[in-house]
């Protein structure tokens, strides 16, 4: 998250951005942040809550276009399941299984081409 800026981010935003923005600077998912304020509004900061949104909606810059996603795209939000993995694993288990093969194998195509580049 370092060197990481606060955009508003109105192309994903609700109504100014600014929920969007900073999960965008976060790396949370907005859904998350926009229940978050929401909460924390409804605990007891109910005026500043608002004055806070409403002032950094209007001070703030809107993301610059220039900006590539990946430069302003959040850290990726959740993790990779188990079952992804495993799968991910498996494959490259295979694969490799089946270089070994047949490098370490007797084969006589791959002889010949070895001694072709020599």
């Amino acid at each position: 998250m370092k060197g990481r800026k606060f955009y508003l981010d109105k192309q994903n935003g609700k109504w100014m951005g600014v929920c969007a923005g900073i999960a965008r600077m976060t790396g949370w998912d907005p859904t998350l942040v926009r229940v978050g304020l929401v909460v924390v509004t409804l605990a007891g900061a109910f005026p500043w809550t608002i004055i806070a949104y409403l002032a950094a909606g209007l001070i703030a810059k809107p993301r610059p276009v220039y900006l590539s996603d990946e430069e302003a795209a959040p850290v990726r939000f959740g993790r990779t399941s188990t079952a992804e993995m495993t799968g991910s694993m498996r494959d490259i288990d295979r694969r490799l299984a089946e270089v070994d093969t047949y490098v370490a194998a007797p084969n006589s195509t791959l002889a010949r081409e070895i001694d072709a580049l020599r």
